[in-house]
């Protein structure tokens, strides 16, 4: 997990902590520390402002050991990556939906994403998440054109114990949300987990449907499910979501087989929205809540 950027930052530290740093070799040191991170999927505005503030923390700092200043570096690039990924809204979806649970409201869950990031699995693995910590459920078939997709959905349902909204397929997936809602607010059920189709965000007649669902079922969070192995895919992916209904949050799946972690330092920083859970697996537990101290540390290594 992210073995690629540690070993390329690694690399790139002992490369440019080889004699002392000044203004000079310090700006040659963040450009090859820029190049590293675009070369492993950090998309190149967070490179840059990766960069800035590993500079700013550095400069002034004055060592006479190359150890020391090997130190000093990492724990510069550390704090900025910490920095980077500290969202401008953060998120606790559960501790969200207790609040709303206090009060005797649903919450309402949408998630969004494009063909083959795992939404549907991922949406099973929240569902149990939700349901381990007290909460009962209920999930919506909204996606009504991939073939399979509605049984793939009411086999994750049947076993996870949660009733499941459904129709036929090429019905009106906004229709299908609304019900759900419904069903939640009359049964007094606590959480509602909208499924949509997989959609190329530049599809616009896709994506105008999406947002047909939005507005009908007005979700209280909207979660894009991205690929981590999509690096940069995944944050343009990520931002034209956003601009087309707002994300409050991301869930990337296959981190576990994610060599350089860049797609997680773009879309937050990108965004302003955190990345809440990463999938790790196959299992319903194989969903784990997103910590940025956690991931800098796993980038960086200890400092």
């Amino acid at each position: 997990m992210f073995d690629k950027l540690r070993g390329a930052l690694d690399t790139a530290i002992t490369k440019v902590t080889t004699q002392e740093l000044n203004e000079e070799n310090l700006s040659e040191a963040v450009w090859e520390l820029q190049l590293t991170l675009i070369q492993n999927d950090v998309a190149v505005e967070v490179a840059e402002r990766i960069c800035e503030l590993t500079k700013e923390k550095i400069l002034g700092s004055r060592t006479g050991r190359f150890e020391n200043l090997k130190k000093l570096f990492r724990q510069a690039i550390y704090d900025s990556v910490l920095e980077v990924l500290t969202p401008e809204y953060p998120l606790q979806p559960l501790e969200y939906a207790a609040a709303r649970k206090q009060s005797g409201k649903t919450t309402v869950i949408m998630f969004v994403g494009v063909n083959g990031t795992g939404k549907t699995t991922t949406l099973a693995k929240v569902a149990h998440l939700f349901k381990k910590n007290g909460f009962s459920v209920v999930a919506a078939a909204g996606d009504t054109f991939r073939a399979g997709s509605i049984e793939q959905l009411a086999k994750h349902a049947e076993r996870l114990g949660i009733r499941l909204i459904k129709q036929d397929y090429g019905a009106d997936a906004a229709a299908i949300a609304y019900d759900a809602v419904a069903h939640a607010e009359a049964k007094r059920i606590d959480v509602v987990l909208i499924d949509t189709a997989g959609r190329m965000q530049s599809n616009k007649n896709l994506l105008d449907e999406m947002k047909k669902i939005a507005r009908v079922a007005e979700p209280n969070l909207k979660i894009f499910v991205g690929d981590a192995l999509a690096g940069n895919d995944a944050l343009s992916q990520a931002k034209e979501f956003h601009e087309a209904i707002g994300i409050d949050g991301a869930i990337l799946t296959k981190v576990d087989a994610d060599p350089s972690g860049g797609a997680a330092l773009s879309i937050t920083f990108v965004t302003g929205r955190p990345v809440v859970y990463v999938g790790v697996g196959q299992a319903y537990e194989d969903l784990k809540r997103f910590n940025p101290d956690w991931f800098a540390k796993r980038l960086v290594g200890q400092v």
